[in-house]
């Protein structure tokens, strides 16, 4: 049995990681009072107890919570799904399917950062690309992405669910427009781009699912190819694994030339689909912001870290 605690349990990631445990009797939940989820010292005494600690925090809060990991504790994991150790080297990044090497580290490690939800969808298409040599890390990648509103936080979700919201709570709504979204140091770090992208995502009147599209010049990429050819290598690259699948082929996407964003609400893998002609590709990753990108992943890391079967308590 092992002992888990979540530091964060009443946001929207904790929540749904704790619903994924439900039917699970190999996982012993450390409770904390409602009045102590502030102490540092009852924090600190769960974490330490735990083999599995799940970071749902804000930056600081994570941050803090890292610290108070006794120095001679060698048995607590920890699995961070804020934003604040996604680029911190002695963090394992929590997308074992980009590589061995990234598989293997989050199999070795006590820290592992969970990727962002938009990061996710980015990383699952760039990082092969320049991986495979198809881009070079010069190549000037932009990102256009839509999420369901429950990534927006409890102020973002109230906002989207009360009865008497503004009109503009109907339509999709672009944010970040600065170019300063959270997600893009990860995005350009773990790429290994030497820009970040340009990125423009949109918050949606729907609960949960997110698209997330790189567009391409054929002429710019390191490598002339054809939709079709890239399908293949896409294919190759990750073939075999549950958590992400290619799709089959399609010049325009799918067979109705539609993609819904909630497509995969509720499910813990992604999909990518590729499209386009011998000018200009597409490709859309479509993943659940909850689950690959946020609950599901942190949990597809745990049980790797504990040497389990990746797909446990997940859906597939």
């Amino acid at each position: 049995m092992y002992k888990v605690f979540i530091d964060g349990k009443s946001g929207t990631t904790g929540l749904r990681i704790i619903e994924r445990f439900q039917n699970r009797d190999d996982v012993e939940l450390i409770e904390i009072k409602e009045e102590l989820r502030h102490d540092l010292n009852e924090r600190k005494r769960c974490i330490n107890s735990s083999d599995i600690t799940f970071l749902c925090l804000p930056d600081d809060a994570a941050i803090e919570a890292v610290s108070l990991l006794d120095e001679n504790n060698k048995h607590t994991k920890i699995i961070d799904a804020s934003t604040a150790h996604r680029c911190n080297p002695k963090f394992a990044y929590g997308f074992p399917e980009l590589s061995l090497e990234f598989y293997n580290k989050i199999k070795n490690s006590n820290l592992v950062a969970v990727p962002g939800c938009y990061a996710s969808g980015f990383m699952s298409i760039v990082y092969p690309l320049v991986k495979m040599g198809v881009a070079n890390s010069n190549y000037p990648f932009s990102a256009n992405a839509i999420s369901g509103y429950s990534g927006a936080g409890k102020k973002g979700i109230q906002d989207y669910e009360n009865p008497q919201r503004d009109i503009k709570f109907d339509a999709p709504r672009l944010y970040a427009m600065g170019q300063m979204h959270k997600h893009l140091k990860e995005m350009q770090y773990i790429a290994g781009l030497d820009e970040k992208p340009l990125f423009n995502p949109y918050v949606c009147d729907f609960i949960q699912g997110m698209l997330v599209t790189i567009p391409l010049y054929v002429n710019r990429l390191n490598k002339k190819v054809s939709p079709k050819e890239l399908h293949e290598m896409f294919f190759k690259y990750y073939e075999g694994k549950d958590f992400v699948r290619v799709m089959p082929f399609n010049e325009t996407g799918t067979e109705d030339g539609f993609l819904s964003a909630n497509h995969l609400a509720g499910k813990d893998y992604l999909e990518i689909y590729i499209s386009g002609n011998e000018d200009r590709i597409s490709i859309t990753a479509c993943l659940d912001n909850l689950g690959k990108g946020a609950s599901g992943a942190a949990i597809e890391c745990m049980n790797i870290m504990l040497g389990m079967d990746p797909k446990k308590g997940l859906c597939l």
